[in-house]
């Protein structure tokens, strides 16, 4: 049978939850709200095929993702035989597939190490805590934002949804967005993702607010029980240490809930992967590049 590829849907969204709960550990790409908030900028379709979805991108060229469900119950020799050809290309597959598939598949792949598709995974009582010297300069920024800005933090709703895309529309003036590919194409889905508020499930998010205007916000939602992923972060550099505190304050009002915090990938990108590395991660969630043979 062939796949059949469709536009991701938001009517699917309570099913391919349950799919994707079959295959942990879940990397960030593979969140419904990642899927459908780039799915135009990446071209990007499934097709719901027995017990798994698999995803297709178009561009900029055509690829496809690891598909979601139960990996310990597929015939990965015949279901790969059947649907792809010699030459086929897989992309942001987590790591405990690409050991499944070399265990079964043996001389058939071929496997590419893609470090800027890496997940970024941090302790969040370490985030909350900037314990240690290794923190020291985070914590002083925070200390600084909130000696100098009398700040209210609170959690975004859909009654200051509003507020977070004015910020958003206000940040990409300030970093002159369209000049820049990237920044484009994320500001885009930010927009998307923000202006779906009330029908996307599972989001959760935090805004910092300076004299009843809305200085940084963040967008996240539950990976699993465990793990918290960070879509967006979002700031006024004009109040220093504005990024250091959203950071901190939203981790901090969520309490006990989650232990790890997913902050996605850096894209090869040097200037975001010094970001990334100054928080100290503790881990990272591996993904390689496959290639059918």
């Amino acid at each position: 049978m062939t796949l059949k590829f469709e536009p991701i849907g938001l009517d699917q969204q309570t099913a391919y939850r349950r799919l994707l709960d079959q295959c942990p550990p879940q990397a960030s790409d593979y969140s419904f709200i990642n899927l459908w908030g780039w799915s135009e900028a990446y071209g990007l379709s499934w097709a719901w095929q027995g017990k798994l979805v698999w995803i297709r991108q178009s561009r900029p060229a055509v690829s496809y993702w690891a598909p979601v469900g139960d990996w310990s119950a597929t015939d990965w020799e015949e279901v790969l035989s059947t649907h792809f050809s010699r030459g086929t290309v897989f992309v942001r597959i987590p790591e405990r597939l690409v050991n499944i598939w070399q265990s079964v598949l043996t001389e058939s792949i071929q496997v590419k190490e893609t470090r800027g598709q890496w997940d970024y995974l941090y302790s969040k009582a370490d985030l909350v805590g900037l314990k240690g010297n290794r923190y020291h300069k985070k914590k002083n920024l925070v200390n600084q934002f909130a000696k100098n800005y009398a700040y209210t933090y609170a959690p975004i709703t859909s009654a200051s949804v509003e507020q977070a895309l004015a910020l958003q529309d206000a940040w990409c003036t300030w970093r002159d967005c369209e000049s820049t590919a990237t920044l484009a194409s994320e500001n885009r889905v930010i927009t998307r993702i923000l202006n779906a508020w009330g029908r996307l499930k599972g989001l959760l998010a935090g805004g910092l607010w300076v004299d009843k205007t809305l200085v940084a916000y963040t967008v996240a939602e539950a990976l699993n029980p465990d793990t918290l992923l960070i879509h967006f972060e979002k700031g006024d550099s004009g109040f220093k240490g504005v990024y250091q505190a959203i950071n901190r304050l939203f981790l901090a009002d969520l309490g006990d809930r989650f232990t790890t915090v997913n902050r996605e990938q850096d894209l090869d990108d040097a200037g975001l992967r010094q970001a990334k590395l100054s928080y100290h991660p503790t881990d990272f969630l591996r993904k390689y590049e496959i290639l059918l043979h």
